[in-house]
């Protein structure tokens, strides 16, 4: 769905646009390039979870265990050092997102808005109806349950019972991305990025909105052009949380107030990295930047991956990792973007950023591999 770019015609029809120019066929994406590895990486292990189709699953970590889901229904569990499965359980309807994952509960969504809470034995717990279809995973922390549906309702409902704690219900704005832009749940709040460019910062034991930070300002002629949605899921580092969007920039706001540290212009479809040092980001031509944490400055940049399709990157040890549509899997120096390795997952390709646990990192392929790469 993400790198298409898939356009909501809000209220009448669902429209394919190609607003990136990664969808022009005059921008055929980069080829490899060949350098020498100065980095080894193994294959640590691989399951199959089942098929993504035309959505984004996300793998969840919670502890020594990693979670995934299918959009055939399929949701496994698996040892995040060695991939053994610890059970399997099918929803029995389709998925459309997932997973989210604490401690003690995980969550996916179903067809048409249809909510399903685990706990972390594969036991169902409770289902609930959403008002609209569902493409973000859901955030789970603090007993609740909270998902954001592509109508723009926010609902929060309780981890153990399913009861509907409290509801956002924010306008939409006449076209917006198909996109999977997720929650991050961090001291108390839900951070939640919307179409139209807002980042809202919610109470969870009430639903109040905190504040509200501008990450893009709708900007041009048309409604086409006026498209300025916050992508991926925001990522909380020490007291800062950062976003970026489409046709926007990336930014890094103070979590407690919402005032912006810094902003930089930047048009991207898919999440941010963080580290203790960089913020790093992939624009909607395959660019890979990186800006220093605390200032904003532009630290790197490389367009040896032009329009292939990258997934949102994720700072692993001393690399920065992406992985693009043909499943190739690329370790640039966080240093300066320079190559440090690269493997392959499979052809499907890769849409949602890895996530990194322990010494392995983990990727789900869209035909639904479950796979572990590690340094050797």
């Amino acid at each position: 769905m993400l790198r298409s770019i898939h356009i909501i015609f809000v209220g009448i029809v669902i429209f394919l646009a190609a607003c990136s120019g990664s969808k022009d066929p005059r921008n055929k994406p980069a080829p490899l390039v060949e350098f020498e590895a100065r980095m080894s990486i193994k294959t640590v292990w691989s399951a199959e979870v089942g098929p993504a189709k035309d959505y984004i699953f996300e793998p969840a970590q919670v502890g020594d265990s990693i979670f995934a889901a299918s959009a055939n229904g399929n949701i496994i569990r698996l040892n995040s050092a060695n991939g053994q499965q610890n059970w399997k359980v099918n929803t029995r309807l389709p998925l459309t997102a997932g997973v989210g994952a604490d401690s003690s509960t995980l969550a996916v969504a179903g067809e048409k808005g249809a909510i399903f809470a685990y706990d972390l034995d594969g036991r169902l717990r409770w289902t609930m109806q959403a008002s609209s279809e569902i493409l973000a995973a859901p955030a789970v922390g603090a007993g609740v349950v909270v998902v954001r549906s592509v109508d723009n309702h926010i609902a929060a409902y309780d981890s153990e019972t399913g009861k509907r704690r409290w509801v956002i219900n924010r306008t939409l704005p006449p076209l917006m991305l198909r996109s999977t832009a997720g929650m991050v749940i961090a001291s108390n709040h839900v951070f939640v990025g919307l179409p139209g460019g807002k980042l809202i910062a919610i109470d969870l034991a009430n639903g109040n909105v905190r504040w509200e930070a501008t990450v893009a300002e709708p900007r041009g002629s048309t409604e086409l052009e006026r498209v300025a949605d916050v992508s991926g899921k925001p990522v909380v580092i020490g007291s800062d949380i950062c976003a970026s969007a489409y046709q926007g920039r990336v930014a890094c706001f103070d979590m407690y107030s919402g005032v912006m540290r810094w902003g930089k212009k930047l048009s991207t479809d898919t999440g941010l990295g963080v580290d203790g040092r960089f913020v790093f980001a992939v624009d909607d031509k395959d660019t890979v930047q990186a800006f220093s944490r605390n200032a904003g400055l532009n630290e790197w940049k490389t367009d040896t991956l032009a329009y292939r399709r990258l997934s949102g990157p994720v700072s692993y040890g001393q690399a920065v990792v992406v992985a693009d549509s043909k499943g190739y899997v690329h370790f640039l120096s966080r240093e300066d973007g320079t190559y440090l390795a690269r493997a392959s997952t499979d052809s499907s390709g890769v849409s949602a950023a890895p996530i990194v646990a322990g010494p392995n990192i983990i990727f789900q392929t869209k035909a639904g591999k479950v796979i572990a790469f590690s340094i050797s």
